[in-house]
């Protein structure tokens, strides 16, 4: 066979491993809505940029085309990344020992290059065939991804079913981006779990996102899901020794925010956080899960700031353990955080108490405390109690913190302060409405606070943006140490 035969074999061997399972079932899947494992990844990687790694990988005892997983390397707006695209149709997607080696080939390759990860999900768990093998394979893929944490950025896209330890290892990542027409995930089978308890676990996209909050953004189709992961991308840096990317804005960094001065009349945070932002965007994580909590990325002075806010409501378990966990993000990948802040307490609930509420706060504070990176409070409003203590004040850490003159502090909220300090009063037949607002003029006053130093300025709301953005700017030198230890003992 001469070279040019042996290249027209090798043209056409990579044409049948291009057929994943073969043409029958791509097309069964193209029918369903789907992208196959190649076009979801043509689709997110620049033009012509995706180089293909270990495409000639099969299993062992027998030919499975690139044993059901596409790994390899490509740009997104000319930035490197390393992706893996699980194929349904290779054995239903589901993991082999080879399978397995290909996607810990790409991942090793990520770290030495400071590249993020982005996997495609979409299998039926792993492969029994395989026997212990497949164990030690997913193990070390879910060591792979361990090791990654807090390094380089890790994207996870359900578009399928995610099962057993693929669902482990989507949870790992730093954001899981879910179809909703057809992403499943789930550790133990819905089918199982209803023989077993008499219903079902809500393992949708849906439920995923504002039940369980195991995933971070729903997107209508294969499209829209790829496109988020790409908008979530210019967000983040490419790993954990680099910073975002900055954006060029026309946006006026001295630019009025008028609205804000009638701050009273705004019930939802996210009006205040999109006014200091560049163009008004608010790229918000996790919006319908916890929804007391409003997390997510803006831009400012075309530099990235991540925001933690809170919208009058009582900090639920799971609001708490929303925001640590973003928080955490920002600090690993050297992200400054805006807290926007009017809190009044706990969800105060047996439910709560049942589910960790203690524990999940003292996750929170944890954050805060260790999060080295600019931190900056602005309290619109309420900011009672250790639900207060917990959101980025001067004892977690922050670098400074502004108030309105809106803004109420003290260690009671009103209702529960009268009852306490004015308890005689409330006896002698005074209108608790009265003294309520007595309490909030004088008690709780952010005067007061501003004169025991625990903030650092009381602003006109209006030049809430170029006063964070004066302050980001001042705080970009900004360097923190940390106690030596091995790691701390955050409760779980």
């Amino acid at each position: 066979m001469n070279s040019i035969e042996k290249i027209s074999e090798l043209l056409a061997k990579k044409a049948e491993i291009a057929l994943g399972g073969g043409k029958e079932k791509q097309d069964k899947q193209k029918q369903n809505g789907s992208m196959t494992a190649r076009e979801r990844i043509d689709a997110l990687l620049d033009a012509g940029s995706f180089v293909e790694v270990g495409a000639f990988i099969s299993a062992r005892d027998e030919e499975t085309a690139a044993d059901g997983v596409v790994t390899g390397y490509g740009s997104i707006d000319g930035r490197l990344v390393y992706v893996y695209s699980q194929d349904v149709t290779v054995l239903g997607g589901a993991m082999g020992e080879m399978y397995a080696n290909k996607i810990n080939k790409i991942v090793d390759m990520a770290a030495k290059m400071g590249a993020p990860v982005i996997g495609m999900l979409d299998s039926n768990g792993v492969r029994l065939s395989d026997g212990p093998r497949v164990q030690r394979a997913m193990g070390r893929v879910l060591s792979s991804f361990a090791n990654i944490s807090g390094v380089v950025p890790h994207i996870s896209i359900v578009f399928g079913n995610c099962a057993g330890g693929s669902a482990i290892a989507a949870a790992m990542s730093d954001f899981v981006i879910m179809n909703a027409k057809n992403g499943k995930m789930f550790v133990t089978g819905p089918d199982i779990i209803e023989a077993t308890e008499g219903s079902a676990p809500a393992v949708d996209a849906k439920g995923s996102v504002n039940k369980n909050g195991n995933a971070h953004f729903i997107g209508e189709d294969d499209s829209s899901c790829i496109e988020i992961a790409k908008l979530l991308l210019s967000y983040i840096p490419s790993n954990n020794l680099s910073d975002a990317f900055e954006y060029e804005t026309a946006d006026d960094l001295n630019r009025s925010c008028d609205i804000l001065n009638d701050v009273d009349s705004i019930g939802d945070v996210r009006v205040v956080v999109a006014e200091i932002a560049d163009d008004k965007a608010f790229f918000e994580v996790q919006a319908d899960y916890a929804e007391e909590a409003s997390i997510g990325f803006i831009r400012i002075n075309g530099s990235v700031v991540g925001i933690v806010a809170t919208s009058g409501d009582e900090i639920s378990s799971r609001a708490a353990q929303k925001m640590e966990r973003f928080v955490r993000f920002c600090d690993c990948y050297n992200t400054p955080i805006l807290t926007v802040t009017d809190v009044e307490g706990f969800t105060a609930s047996a439910s709560e108490e049942t589910w960790g509420l203690a524990r999940k706060s003292a996750e929170l504070m944890y954050a805060f405390v260790e999060a080295t990176v600019p931190k900056v409070n602005l309290i619109v409003k309420k900011a009672y109690g250790t639900a207060y203590t917990l959101m980025n004040s001067k004892q977690g850490g922050a670098d400074l913190i502004f108030a309105y003159p809106t803004a109420e502090m003290a260690p009671l909220p009103p209702a529960a302060g009268v009852g306490v300090l004015y308890s005689e009063r409330l006896k002698a037949g005074e209108s608790r409405e009265a003294l309520e607002q007595e309490y909030i003029e004088t008690e709780a006053s952010i005067y007061n606070a501003a004169k025991l130093g625990c903030i650092d300025d009381i602003i006109v709301p209006a030049e809430s943006r170029a006063r964070i953005a004066a302050a980001f700017e001042m705080l970009k030198s900004k360097r923190a140490g940390a106690i030596t230890r091995k790691h701390d003992n955050m409760p779980q």
